[in-house]
């Protein structure tokens, strides 16, 4: 069986390059691509990868991937993504491992290379790690530090305000 991370790089894929306007589309693609899916699974990914219905005009649309080619559009996005999906960031010499829930690797690796950061030589993603590659030991601890943080942030917002004991 195909994985969540396979089936959302397709999706990535095929709706970029093709003109797919419904889930019943997206759905048959999937299948001739060897994917087992039904409408409801399409439905959620559509949701988590946060994909836009754009109108062509005269009464066609199609799927389109959230427009994050701006290096701090792609950050607002790590920062929610991070929040949410991301659970231990380490650091071995001049590479990050980025820990993140089950099937959310290869979307924040995305991000991570969308920054276009000349500090960062490059993402390599599974199903729940990354590896952020940085050009020196210096800049990867930075990152590590700035990862860190946002880490921490997103699991104060997960747990709420706190209030005095």
């Amino acid at each position: 069986m195909r994985s969540k991370a396979e089936r959302h790089r397709a999706i990535q894929e095929i709706v970029s390059r093709e003109e797919i306007g419904t889930q019943k589309e997206l759905v048959e693609r999937l299948r001739q691509l060897g994917f087992d899916v039904t409408q409801a699974t399409v439905s959620r990914d559509i949701a988590e990868l946060r994909l836009a219905r754009v109108a062509l005009g005269k009464g066609r649309h199609r799927y389109a991937l959230p427009s994050l080619e701006l290096p701090e559009d792609a950050y607002e996005e790590l920062r929610r993504q991070f929040g949410l999906f991301v659970k231990d960031v380490d650091r071995g010499g001049n590479i990050l491992v980025v820990k993140t829930a089950e099937g959310h690797a290869s979307g924040i690796a995305l991000l991570i290379d969308r920054l276009r950061r000349d500090g960062i030589v490059g993402t390599l993603a599974g199903e729940d790690t990354i590896l952020v590659v940085g050009r020196t030991e210096g800049e990867a601890e930075a990152l590590e530090e700035e990862f860190g943080q946002l880490l921490l942030l997103g699991k104060g917002l997960r747990r709420g305000p706190q209030l005095p004991s």
